[in-house]
C-alpha cells in the first residue's frame, strides 16, 4: 500500500518516499510519502479553503455514517494492515476497525443533535423583554496529530468529531504508523466528504510539527502522545484552543472483597493487549495483602497462559512491541528493576521486537517501571494493607489518565471514586475499560479536554451569544 498525501483534493506523491517494513518479520509492506514544508504549507491552504464551505449538518450525518459502513465493508483488509503496521494481533486488529466504525457512527448522530442551550437572562433585572440562547459553529481548521498504537481509531476520534462540527481537517499521523490514517481518509472520500474539508500529510513530527503549530490559520489541535511533545504544543498553541491525551501510569487496584475471577481476565488484558502499548495499560497492579498470595498465583496462571509471538498467527494475544528499539528499552528497565531489588515472577525474556509478558513484584516507587511509562507487556504487583494507601500510592505519580478498581464495598467504591485524581475511575473494571461513546480525557500530566465524540465535538466547535430584545 502506499501512502500518499491529501492535498488540495488530491492524492499527491511527496518530496520523498519511505519504505514501511512490518513489526513482526521486518518485511516491506508499504511505502509512505514525505511532505516538503511547501506541501505542508498547500495543505494547510486547502483546508483554510474548505473551512470556508458550508457542509449542512444532516449531509455531515450521512458522509461519516457512510463512512462507517465503508470502513466496515474493508474490515478484513483492515486487519491485515494494521498487523503489519502496528504489528497487531487479530483480536486487536478486530477490535480497532470494530471500535472506529463505532466512532464514526457515534460522531454521525452527534452532527444531527449539536445545539445550544437557553441563557437564563430573566434571572436579571429589568430585562422582561429581552431574550437569549446559544449556538454552536465551527472553529475553522482543526489540526489533528495521532499516536502510532492506535492507528484508526484514536484518528476516527479527532477527524470524526472535527467533521461532525462543520470544520475541515488537517491529519498529521505518526510516521511509523501513517496508513491507517490513509485508510480512513479513503473511506471518508469515497463515502462523500467533500475533499476540500481534509488533507493528510505525512513526514518526521519533528520538522512538521513545528511548522503546523507555527501556521495561525489553525484554530484548534487535538493531540494524542508524550506529555513532553504535549506541553510544546500548548505552548506553541497559545491562546488557540487544544486538546491533549498525553503520558500515563495507570493502575488497576484489588481490594480483599473483589471478585477475583472477574477481575483477573480484564486486569490482564488491560496490562498486555497491544503488547502493552497504551496509555491506559495496567502498569501497577495494587493488590490487598490479605489476597496477595493467592491472588498472584491465579494472576501468574492465566498470564502463563497468553501465547506471545508471531500476530498472523489467530492463537497469539501478544504480538511485538512497535519495534525492536523499544521492546529492548522495555526488557532494560525490567533487567534494572531485578538488579535493584524487584522480584522476577514471569517473563522478561525478549525476542527481537516480541516481549513476553511480565510481572514483577517488589519494586520500589523510584525504579522506572514504576515511575515512568514503560509502554510495554510489564506490570508490577504492589501490596497495600489499607485502601487509602493504594489510593496515596496511585495519585502520588504526575499522571491522572485511568486506574480500575475492584471491591464489592459500595462504600469503598464511592470512597475512591472521590478521592482517586484521574480523568476516569473504573468500578470493577480495568484501568483500560473504554467504551468509545463516553468522555475520556486526563489530568494533571495526562493532559486535559475530552475525547468521544459527544465530548469532543463541543470542544472543536464555538459557542455564540445570540439575544434578542422586543
Amino acid at each position: 500500500m502506499k501512502g500518499r498525501l491529501l492535498i488540495g483534493g488530491k492524492w499527491v506523491d511527496g518530496v520523498s518516499s519511505e519504505t514501511l517494513k512490518d513489526k513482526y518479520r521486518g518485511e516491506p509492506y508499504g511505502e509512505m510519502a514525505v511532505a516538503s514544508p511547501e506541501q505542508v504549507t498547500q495543505a494547510v491552504d486547502g483546508a483554510v479553503r474548505g473551512a470556508a464551505s458550508v457542509l449542512p449538518p444532516y449531509k455531515r450525518y450521512r458522509v461519516l455514517l457512510e463512512a462507517s459502513r465503508v470502513i466496515a465493508s474493508r474490515a478484513p483488509q483492515l486487519v491485515d494492515l494494521l498487523r503489519d503496521e502496528a504489528g497487531f494481533t487479530r483480536a486487536d486488529g478486530d477490535n480497532e476497525v470494530a471500535r472506529c466504525v463505532q466512532t464514526l457512527e457515534l460522531s454521525a448522530e452527534e452532527a444531527k443533535r449539536l445545539h445550544g442551550e437557553i441563557a437564563p437572562l430573566q434571572a436579571g433585572d429589568g430585562v422582561a423583554n429581552r431574550m437569549g440562547f446559544t449556538m454552536r459553529f465551527p472553529r475553522g481548521v482543526v489540526c489533528a496529530i495521532t499516536p502510532f498504537n492506535s492507528p484508526l481509531n484514536v484518528v476516527a476520534h479527532k477527524v470524526g468529531p472535527a467533521l461532525a462540527g462543520g470544520n475541515a481537517v488537517v491529519v498529521k499521523p505518526s510516521d511509523i504508523t501513517p496508513l491507517g490514517a490513509v485508510a480512513l481518509c479513503e473511506a471518508l472520500l469515497d463515502a462523500g466528504l467533500p475533499p476540500e474539508l481534509l488533507t493528510l500529510v505525512h513526514g518526521d513530527g519533528n520538522a512538521i510539527g513545528p511548522q503546523l503549530l507555527a501556521d495561525q490559520r489553525i484554530a484548534f489541535y487535538a493531540f494524542t502522545g508524550s506529555t513532553r511533545v504535549g506541553r510544546l504544543i500548548q505552548q506553541a498553541a497559545g491562546l488557540r484552543k487544544t486538546q491533549l491525551e498525553l503520558g500515563s501510569i495507570a493502575g488497576s487496584i484489588v481490594c480483599h472483597d473483589a471478585d477475583v475471577d472477574r477481575a483477573i481476565p480484564r486486569i490482564l488484558n488491560a496490562a498486555f493487549r497491544k503488547a502493552g502499548q497504551v496509555c491506559t495499560s495496567t502498569q501497577l497492579l495494587y493488590v490487598d495483602r490479605r489476597i496477595a498470595a493467592e491472588f498472584t498465583e491465579k494472576v501468574l496462571a492465566a498470564a502463563k497462559a497468553m501465547t506471545y509471538g508471531d500476530p498472523s498467527d489467530p492463537a497469539t494475544i501478544i504480538g511485538p512491541m512497535i519495534s525492536e528499539h523499544h521492546a529492548r528499552r522495555a526488557q532494560a528497565w525490567v533487567e534494572e528493576a531485578v538488579a535493584g531489588g524487584a522480584r522476577l515472577l514471569l517473563g522478561g525474556q525478549r525476542e527481537g521486537s516480541v516481549m513476553a509478558p511480565t510481572v514483577l513484584a517488589g519494586i520500589r516507587r523510584d525504579m522506572r517501571v514504576a515511575c515512568e511509562e514503560i509502554f510495554g507487556p510489564v506490570v508490577s504487583i504492589v501490596e497495600f494493607d489499607r485502601l487509602q494507601d493504594a489510593i496515596d500510592q496511585a495519585n502520588s505519580t504526575p499522571f491522572g489518565l485511568s486506574v480500575g478498581l475492584f471491591t464489592s464495598n459500595l462504600h469503598a467504591a464511592f470512597q475512591a471514586a472521590q478521592a482517586l485524581r484521574f480523568g476516569g475511575v473504573h468500578i470493577n473494571e480495568a484501568s483500560s475499560a473504554r467504551v468509545d461513546a463516553m468522555p475520556f480525557g486526563g489530568v494533571k500530566d495526562s493532559g486535559f479536554g475530552w475525547e468521544g465524540p459527544g465530548y469532543a465535538i463541543r470542544e472543536m466547535t464555538e459557542e455564540r451569544l445570540i439575544t434578542i430584545s422586543h
